[in-house]
């Protein structure tokens, strides 16, 4: 019999904001266990939060990027239940009017992924199990969530697994999160469930608890649906609960028995007042958003004339896309500017991580000027790539650089004559590319580019190449 997959999945995403929800501890990652902490996320008796209105901004921030409705006010509610993570027995969440609501994300094939909500609430501390004993650091206590809810429209692991990179990549164009899996800063819980192929009834489902990377989304999914689908087969049901995967047998395990929303008491938070939400706010928060990464792509590919795949890696962090833009100002060849930046600048960093922060001394700015000389054929690609090499080893500015190097290349007949001894030289090369294989002019290429140290005009070259007969 066919089953069909329906997994909906409730993302948790930690703010980047600088002091926590409630209370002016910072929000920082790896310090040494319960040092940012205060009376107020411990959940002291006789202490009372304070709301972080930098919160109110990104939460808006993501649920106009995911193309949500933004309410006309912010309520907090109480989710009561004891877990020796959450120190005052309750956590303050939004239950009853959540801030963003009906959003979409729509995935590669087209399909769009509703968002149920978005709603904003405090994070739990963390406990640590080792030697057989837990231990609780509360560092974690109170730093700001949002929760992104999706309905169950996934119908496959790989829609599961691209829905939520595109969420993360999302988050951390907007710089409201690092996203950071291995971090905790970015957690998914996901809901599954299969119901025979056809049907419109959904079966009773199971949640996946808290996976923690990308690479387990998609095999927890997959593993989970055979175990629902051998259940049915064998004429049970499913039991509505709370599993966790493990990821060294690579299978889902029970946890608990799952919860009620009538199981957690919700009621109104006493402590914090309602918020009303202006239309000027959100429109001063809109304009903070920067443009959708897919948009971008697209504006590449059609109006710089990038190839896709380039595009797609310029496009990636908002820095590098920022640093880009900067250096491709007034450049009519935008693919000089990418080409360096993918090559000559992209080898100077070993990680993705360092690729995002994209941390260069040289300045768009200079690169930008560089572009120019090399755009108006003032100097060729060799030429600019020494002055680039310059710049990084001298730490010197373009402008420091340039006086020091001939950057003139050589004239048309000097060029036409090194093409000339470069066939003579290379005549299986020659004969090759005039037969059709097009890399074979590379060969021909490194001859003059060598013998001119670098002064020629390849576009130029390449051009007698084309012309020449063999005779």
């Amino acid at each position: 019999m066919s089953y069909e997959i329906v997994c909906g999945i409730e993302t948790h995403v930690e703010l980047s904001t600088n002091s926590k929800i409630f209370c002016s501890c910072p929000v920082s990652f790896g310090k040494a266990s319960n040092t940012n902490v205060c009376p107020i996320c411990l959940g002291l008796p006789g202490t009372l939060p304070h709301f972080n209105e930098k919160v109110l901004d990104y939460a808006i921030m993501a649920g106009l990027a995911t193309n949500c409705e933004i309410s006309d006010e912010l309520s907090f509610d109480r989710k009561n239940y004891f877990y020796p993570d959450l120190p005052k027995g309750f956590q303050i969440t939004q239950h009853h009017n959540p801030l963003c609501k009906n959003g979409y994300i729509e995935l590669s094939s087209g399909k769009k992924i509703r968002i149920n909500h978005i709603h904003i609430e405090e994070d739990a501390g963390k406990l640590i199990h080792k030697d057989g004993k837990t231990f609780i650091d509360y560092n974690r206590s109170g730093i700001p969530l949002i929760e992104i809810v999706s309905e169950p429209d996934i119908s496959s692991p790989d829609e599961a697994l691209e829905y939520v990179k595109k969420l993360q990549h999302l988050m951390q164009y907007l710089g409201i999160s690092d996203c950071k899996m291995q971090e905790g800063s970015l957690r998914c819980d996901i809901n599954v469930s299969v119901k025979k192929a056809g049907d419109k009834e959904l079966n009773t489902k199971t949640e996946i608890k808290n996976i923690n990377s990308t690479s387990f989304i998609a095999k927890a999914i997959e593993q989970e649906a055979a175990r629902q689908i051998e259940v049915l087969e064998n004429g049970k049901g499913v039991i509505s609960e709370t599993r966790r995967y493990n990821e060294l047998t690579q299978e889902t395990e029970s946890m608990r028995k799952k919860e009620k929303a009538s199981d957690y008491r919700y009621f109104k938070e006493p402590d914090l007042p309602t918020i009303k939400i202006s239309l000027q706010k959100v429109t001063s928060v809109k304009k903070l958003i920067p443009e959708n990464p897919d948009l971008k792509i697209n504006r590449y590919i059609d109006e710089f004339k990038l190839s896709k795949s380039q595009a797609a890696t310029l496009a990636k962090y908002k820095n590098v896309a920022d640093y880009f833009e900067t250096a491709c100002e007034n450049i009519k060849n935008k693919n000089f500017v990418a080409n360096f930046i993918t090559s000559q600048i992209f080898s100077m960093f070993n990680t993705e991580s360092e690729k995002q922060k994209f941390k260069v001394h040289i300045s768009a700015l200079d690169l930008n000027k560089l572009m120019k000389f090399l755009d108006n054929k003032e100097t060729s690609q060799h030429l600019a790539k020494t002055i680039f090499n310059q710049m990084i080893e001298t730490k010197k500015s373009f402008d420091e650089i340039i006086t020091t190097v001939n950057t003139s290349l050589l004239d048309e007949n000097a060029t036409e004559k090194l093409c000339l001894e470069a066939v003579e030289k290379n005549q299986k090369a020659f004969s090759d590319y005039k037969s059709g294989r097009e890399k074979a002019i590379d060969t021909l290429l490194s001859y003059v580019v060598k013998e001119s140290n670098g002064k020629v005009d390849i576009d130029l070259a390449k051009k007698f190449f084309s012309g020449y007969e063999i005779y």
